[in-house]
């Protein structure tokens, strides 16, 4: 199958987008992730079964950005610019970081493989479920968490570092940081406003990590 179309497309899809339009929404897209991450790594994570049919999400490395290593899905939005529903960011695709510095290892057993496996598989559902509803910057969700596992607590927000905008090519989009957080935290954003917590997540310089080898920031 055709790396591109294995990427991007469904069965729809190829009917209606050309090689020469996947080929070229990789690029842009590429390069408007680029211009707010930092430059990719070379290597990128396929996952074993393709997204568009039941399978995870391919992960994409920034490790040249901010410190430690950023994460993005290229899977949702579609040549055309659509994808997700639109939230009022338009349509969108995921970010999410980590304070590990990118690790080649495929040893599970290491820090970074840990929450690089975990950010997938919190990718690849809210992924999913961005298909059927809305996801707003500010919003806050629990997310199933494996077999005997409690959920996992996350915090969406628009994420625009330093006023860097998201394009393919000429078209703005979003990126929607999708960061976990602790329970309490997030009970703590429900009552008093994401906005409040966020600014405590700054205040302790967690802000937009998902690693949890953390106190909660109320303490």
């Amino acid at each position: 199958m055709n790396f591109l179309k294995k990427l991007f497309g469904t069965k729809e899809a190829k009917k209606e987008f050309t090689d020469e339009d996947f080929q070229n929404h990789y690029e842009e897209k590429s390069v408007g992730l680029e211009k707010v991450l930092g430059k990719s790594h070379d290597i990128v994570g396929h996952a074993i079964i393709p997204f568009e049919i039941g399978g995870a999400v391919d992960m994409y490395y920034y490790p040249n950005g901010i410190q430690g290593t950023g994460f993005a899905t290229m899977e949702l939005i579609k040549p055309d610019g659509n994808g997700p529903k639109p939230n009022r960011l338009g349509t969108y695709e995921l970010v999410g970081f980590t304070k590990h510095n990118y690790n080649s290892d495929e040893t599970e057993t290491t820090d970074f493989n840990k929450i690089e496996r975990r950010l997938c598989g919190i990718f690849t559902g809210i992924g999913n479920y961005s298909f059927m509803a809305k996801l707003e910057p500010g919003e806050t969700c629990e997310f199933p968490g494996e077999e005997n596992e409690p959920n996992k607590c996350i915090l969406f927000d628009n994420y625009e570092p330093e006023g860097k905008q998201f394009y393919i090519g000429n078209k703005k989009h979003g990126l929607l940081l999708t960061m976990e957080i602790l329970k309490d935290e997030m009970e703590f954003a429900r009552q008093n406003g994401s906005g409040k917590l966020i600014e405590k997540l700054k205040e302790k310089g967690v802000f937009p990590y998902s690693d949890l080898d953390r106190n909660s920031v109320l303490n």
